[in-house]
Order: C-alpha cells, then structure tokens, then sequence
C-alpha cells in the first residue's frame, strides 16, 4: 500500500486494499501505547459538557450549528471544520492561547461512562498500534468509502493531529481491567454531565509499571472496531504515506482509540435504520410486496414490537403508515445474494435489507444521497422520512455475536450494519502526532 488513495474501487475493494495491505515491521499483537495527551484546560474554556460533542459522523447539519453556538471552543470547529486548513488553524489556535494543554508525560487514559452513577463503559484510551487485517490483532466488520477516508485523512494531515477515539472491543478479564478498576477507585482527573445524560470521567495512567502490566496483557489478544471503520482506514492510509516517504517507524504508525473489555462491560449494539430521501413510501411498499408478506401496523409502536417478534430477516416501512416486511420469497432472495458469502452472512438483515431491497426490488444507487442511516432511534428516521418525502426502514439490530463471527471469518457485515454504544465523547483527549 503506497500513500496514494486509489480512485475506481468499490467499497469493497476499497476496504481489502486498505485493511489488508501488509504494514511495517511492527511487534505483533494488539498494541495500546502511552501517549501525550491534549486536553481541554476547564479554567480557559468553562464547563466541559459546553466543549465537547459526540463523534463527527453522528452530528447532523442542526447539531453541527447548535454545538457551533453553544461555545467558541467547541470540538466541532475542530472536527467539522469549513476546511481542513481551517482545522489546523483552529488547534494552533486553541494550543496558543492554552483552551488546550499538552500533558507533560505519556499516558494511558481510563474513561468512564456512567449513568446516575452506574458506570456502563469504561476502558482505555492510548495510541493503537496499527496492524494488517491480516495480523489478526485489529479486526474491522464493516466496508468503508473512499470519499469520508480523503475527508478525514486531509484534516489528519493538516492538522498532524488524531481528534477523536475511535472504539474497539475485545474480550479480557484480565490485568487491564484490574488496573482499570484500581485508578477509578482514585479521584478522576475531570468529570461532566453530558446532553444524553451520562457523566463522563477520565483519569491519567502514567505509571510505567502499569503501562507494562497493559502491554503483557493485550499483546495476545484480538480485538473488534467497534466504531471508527473510516477513522481506522485514515490512520493507515496516513501511515502509508509517512513510509511511503521514508520516514520510518513513528507516531504515525498508531492512532488514537479507546478499547473497552467486553466481558466486564458488554457493549450495547443498536441498530442502524435508513431513510431514502424522496421514495415516496407507497412506491416502497408495493414494490416491495412483490416478495415479502406485508402487515400493516397502528404506530410505531406496534410496528415496533411486532418487528422484535418477528423471525428471519423483517423490517418496518414508515412515512405513510408503518407496515411490517417479513417472510421474503426464498428464491428472489436467494437469487439476489452475491456468491462467495458464507451462510451467516447471508441471514445478515442488512445484507438482505441491501442486497434484496435496496439495490434490488428498489433499484436505488449505492451513495449516502439516495440511502440516509440514523443511529438506533426509530422516531428519528421516521420524522426525517416525513420531512424528506420519503420512506424509512427499521430493522432489528444485529447479534453481537453473528458480527464476530463474520469478522472473525475474514468477512465484513454491510456498511452501516450496527451501531455500538456507548461511543467515547469527542473532545476528552486528543493525539499530537508532532508531540509523539
């Protein structure tokens, strides 16, 4: 893999040439390093929960002007910059006049999520070693774009700079999680009440001791991209770069993530539900009742239980009526998977919802203009449906454990497939390549 993003590939092949390409000699396993980090001083820029915001690609056009408005120091400036040399300006800005802080010495970062004081998440935030899918440290399940990779790897690269943790998960129960568990018995370093609700914490590991205990730990683990996909593909193709120009080993050959234990905090996995702008609901559901059984539902509601009850691949219709898809016809829909996927995948609801639906029955062009996602809130997609003229499709969120098993298998699930929460909040620590 040279520096250069290629142009002509399809997602898929986008994502294998990304993923898969082979990296630097590196130490195998599953890294997480101690870094310098870049925070956010509460004496300069006021109550935290003002300044920090939830990660770029869940922000909408409103929320991106509602943040812009709420604080001249907000992370969105930084994040969803006009531009990316805008963004760089904007963090030089914010180091000169001390709105950010370099800690002195490198660190691991423990982050909690708590709700009325239960914490719900918590995990470490440092550098990610960056590994070849084939390694099998660093896993990916879902495919990504080029034009959201250019995006962020232009900000990246103007600002030297790793904004926002990306999320992973992995199964542990070991070292890590006891040295989590010692330093949130200690006084956190900053804590605040976000907009959903939850009080967000972090504290500073910056003993060696731990660092190295962490290290033993992970080495011979693997771990899940829970959410990040684009983030991850960035940081590699900004380490393709730097070596593709001879710089060697360095800073960037990790990027910053927050990993979580699954076994001592299992993620909540929500579904990812659609709207396609403009596809006026009655043209979605006579199509599509050319191969599902269709029942027509109340409210959402309804619509809502009886998709939770439904078996096999079902999903919700809403902006005019809400009506509950199930039972498709075996041979259209066996005709309209693509081969070489494994029977798991198969019964995937997103692959079936794409593949059958969206590209098939509905004939709708693979971009993000004809086919919108919202992030495990069905109301939301209904509402924006209505405003749009057009259909949303709700489905049921996928098993956790039918998304490792098809990581696990070299496969990756449908773009926009599952919806891990709790994300990290954007704005807690960020990652100076030039300071590392």
């Amino acid at each position: 893999m040279n520096g250069d993003l290629p142009s002509g590939l399809d997602p898929e092949a986008f994502s294998a040439w990304i993923f898969g390409a082979p990296g630097p000699a590196a130490d195998a396993g599953l890294e997480l390093a101690p870094f310098r980090g870049v925070r956010f001083a509460p004496e300069v820029v006021g109550d935290l929960a003002t300044v920090t915001s939830p990660p770029y690609d869940l922000i909408d056009e409103k929320a991106v002007a509602r943040l812009m408005a709420s604080d001249g120091h907000n992370i969105v400036r930084l994040i969803l910059p006009p531009s990316a040399e805008e963004g760089a300006a904007t963090l030089q800005r914010w180091l000169a006049g001390g709105a950010l802080i370099v800690d002195p010495e490198p660190a691991l970062y423990v982050y909690e999520a708590a709700s009325d004081d239960v914490p719900i998440q918590r995990g470490l935030i440092g550098a990610l070693g960056l590994r070849s899918e084939g390694d099998g440290a660093v896993l990916p399940h879902e495919n990504v774009y080029p034009g959201p990779v250019r995006n962020r790897l232009d900000l990246m690269t103007a600002t030297h700079a790793n904004p926002e943790p990306i999320f992973l998960v992995y199964e542990g129960d070991g070292d890590a999680a006891e040295i989590i568990d010692e330093i949130t018995g200690t006084p956190s370093l900053m804590e605040f009440r976000s907009d959903d609700g939850l009080v967000h914490r972090l504290w500073r590991a910056a003993d060696p001791a731990h660092h190295a205990r962490v290290a033993a730990d992970l080495g011979p683990r693997q771990a899940l991209i829970a959410d990040g996909h684009h983030r991850y593909a960035t940081y590699r193709a900004l380490q393709a770069r730097h070596h593709t120009a001879g710089d060697g080993h360095g800073p960037w050959d990790y990027g910053l993530a927050l990993l979580v234990d699954s076994t001592r905090y299992p993620p909540h996995l929500g579904a990812i539900h659609r709207v396609l702008p403009g596809f006026p609901p009655g043209t979605a559901v006579a199509r599509a009742a050319r191969i599902f059984q269709v029942t027509d539902l109340p409210d959402l509601p309804a619509a809502l239980e009886a998709l939770a009850a439904a078996e096999g691949p079902a999903f919700v219709l809403g902006g005019a009526g809400f009506h509950l898809l199930t039972a498709p016809d075996p041979v259209r829909l066996l005709d309209a998977m693509p081969p070489g996927r494994s029977e798991r995948w198969r019964r995937l609801d997103t692959a079936v919802l794409d593949t059958l639906l969206i590209y098939g029955v509905w004939d709708l062009p693979e971009n993000e203009r004809s086919v919108e996602v919202v992030h495990d809130d069905p109301a939301a997609a209904i509402e924006r449906a209505r405003r749009t003229g057009g259909t949303a499709v709700i489905l049921n969120p996928l098993k956790v454990e039918d998304v490792l098993a098809v990581a696990g298998q070299g496969e990756r699930v449908p773009r926009k497939s599952t919806s891990f929460g709790p994300k990290p909040r954007t704005g807690l620590v960020l990652r100076l390549l030039d300071r590392n």
